[in-house]
């Protein structure tokens, strides 16, 4: 049961490399017993238990994910409706509704580690949004969160059934296309791969070049010798690893014994990693990391191409795993005894002349967008360096402006006395004004008393008038010690 149950818990690859792997920490790997002379060897100190490695999945919630597992494992509840739930349930949602079972202990380590994602998520988006430049702007992160589909961001709280079931649903699609993503990532290796050699070779004259075709050439032809390749998962593949990695004789190869062997965490399946470990004989036929004419690259594709074949061939129900009862299965096939020969990479080209041309046709229009980009950056960069020398010049000015001044400030001469005009020349003058005639004192400033024989005809009085006009304005009994009107005159001139 035990081992029904890591199969049941595992969508798609999660199980493979995140499910199975943390199961297994709940049981005992069975082993052989040996008998050992107990008083001859040292007891060593029991150490608690420890999860083993998980492999990452490639996903970049591979953390959250394979840490919803552990806890939902510990969950005696759960894991009994797990060995009643089959494969096509859990992706539809059925498994998801059980939660609300679950203890009060799981479910608020669940609201943690939601909420610790959710933090996680927002650092990435911040850190986004600060490397494209958006310091000044506001970041929406309920709104960007929505590119997120494996939690409810609407409830960034606790850890809900919608929230299961949408982790389920993502690492299951997210896991299927994992495959064909890094097929088209390798098919880009290959293809930048023929565009920097075809690049090369404009570099060269007709002579150089000639040479670096047949070195091409060459070196083509060197990879393709080596030794047949079997059909990945037939009996005579299986057979060469039974002889050449068991060291077991051919003629008792044993399908079951053989899953068994290499069944490496003993949970009754064989997973992926498991899988592509069967085809390393067959890899090092074509290639050796130490030829020039070897990509090792190329290998690691020429695996996976492998894996799939027989994931094709043999997984039934489709969950990415071999189970014993599948594997014999095979094995009685045709397809298993007489298999078709295997057609390597170098027999399958991953790329069309059409995709060659749009590619190319694609760094073409890289090329010239990064070009005019750095024109842009030039023409930025030369603005700002004018605008630097315009600064630097009205910063010389006005140090200039301000050494002059202090110069000017520093050997200033002290000015003569202020001369003061018009009555106010002589300080003595400034003290007599100071004091009233006799007959002015009982009249407010400004006030002239009109002496009693002016007041006797008008004609007089004009005539008298016209006579004061050049001494208006100044008291009586002090005319005479006031200059003219030619010395104030030529006073003003001469300070001038």
């Amino acid at each position: 049961m035990g081992d029904r149950v890591h199969i049941k818990m595992c969508w798609s690859r999660a199980l493979l490399t995140g499910w199975v792997l943390l199961l297994v920490q709940l049981q005992y790997l069975q082993a052989v017993p040996i008998g050992i002379d107990k008083t001859k060897v040292k007891e060593t100190e029991k150490k608690p238990d420890e999860p083993p490695a998980s492999v990452d999945t490639g996903l970049h919630y591979d953390r959250y994910l394979r840490e919803v597992i552990d806890f939902l494992e510990k969950d005696q509840h759960f894991r009994e409706k797990l060995h009643n739930t089959d494969m096509e349930d859990i992706k539809q949602g059925k498994l998801a509704q059980e939660l609300d079972f679950v203890s009060h202990h799981v479910r608020t380590k669940l609201d943690e580690l939601k909420r610790q994602e959710v933090n996680r998520l927002r650092t990435l988006i911040k850190a986004k949004h600060d490397l494209e430049g958006g310091n000044d702007i506001a970041v929406d992160h309920q709104a960007l969160l929505k590119q997120f589909e494996h939690l409810n961001h609407m409830n960034p709280h606790t850890f809900e059934v919608e929230d299961l079931d949408r982790l389920i649903k993502s690492a299951t699609n997210d896991l299927e296309n994992f495959d064909k993503e890094r097929h088209e990532e390798f098919k880009r290796y290959e293809m930048m791969k023929e565009h920097d050699r075809r690049e090369h070779l404009k570099t060269l004259d007709e002579e150089q070049r000639k040479k670096e075709e047949e070195h091409y050439e060459e070196m083509k032809k060197k990879h393709a010798d080596h030794p047949k390749v079997n059909h990945p998962g037939s009996q005579n593949q299986l057979k060469e690893v039974w002889e050449e990695a068991d060291g077991l004789d051919p003629e008792d190869f044993d399908p079951k014994t053989f899953f068994n062997l290499h069944d490496t965490n003993g949970d009754g399946f064989f997973d992926e990693q498991e899988l592509e470990a069967l085809f390393t004989k067959e890899l090092e036929k074509i290639y050796d990391p130490t030829n020039e004419e070897d990509d090792m690259v190329e290998m690691e594709e020429e695996r996976l191409r492998m894996r799939e074949h027989v994931m094709n061939e043999v997984d039934s129900n489709k969950d990415r795993l071999v189970s014993l009862d599948e594997f014999l299965v095979a094995t009685k096939k045709k397809e298993f005894l007489e298999p078709d020969s295997w057609e390597t990479l170098e027999q399958n080209q991953a790329y069309t002349d059409e995709e060659m041309r749009e590619f190319e046709e694609h760094l073409a229009q890289q090329e010239q967008d990064l070009n005019q980009r750095t024109v842009d950056l030039q023409k930025q960069r030369e603005e700002l360096e004018r605008q630097q020398e315009q600064l630097n010049a009205q910063k010389v000015e006005l140090q200039q402006a301000v050494e002059h001044m202090e110069r000017l400030k520093s050997e200033k001469v002290e000015p003569p006395p202020e001369v003061h005009v018009e009555g106010n020349a002589d300080p003595e003058v400034h003290a007599a004004d100071n004091q009233l005639h006799p007959d002015q004192e009982a009249h407010p400033p400004g006030h002239q008393e009109i002496p009693q024989h002016h007041q006797d005809t008008p004609q007089e009085h004009q005539e008298q008038h016209n006579q004061d006009l050049p001494q208006q304005g100044q008291p009586q009994g002090h005319h005479d010690g006031l200059p003219n009107q030619q010395n104030v005159a030529q006073g003003q001139h001469n300070l001038a």
